[in-house]
């Protein structure tokens, strides 16, 4: 996911913007480093490799779009 990140817009285009483009790569950068301290320390504590990778991809899974009528 890096440095050939492509974030795409609604109709599948590559975002130019340089800002909206810093934004979200320091975003998926500081996300990137919770995560993996946090699967490091659930790990180290002594909780399954998989069902922790399973919590994440179902944490993600979970999301709600802001653009769903809430």
């Amino acid at each position: 996911m890096t440095g050939g990140t492509r974030w795409l817009d609604r109709e599948g285009r590559p975002i130019a913007c340089r800002e909206k483009l810093a934004v979200l790569e320091e975003n998926a950068t500081e996300l990137r480093q919770t995560m993996q301290d946090m699967f490091e320390d659930a790990v180290l504590m002594g909780v399954d490799e998989g069902s922790m990778r399973q919590w994440l991809t179902d944490l993600v899974a979970a999301l709600t779009s802001p653009r769903q009528a809430r």
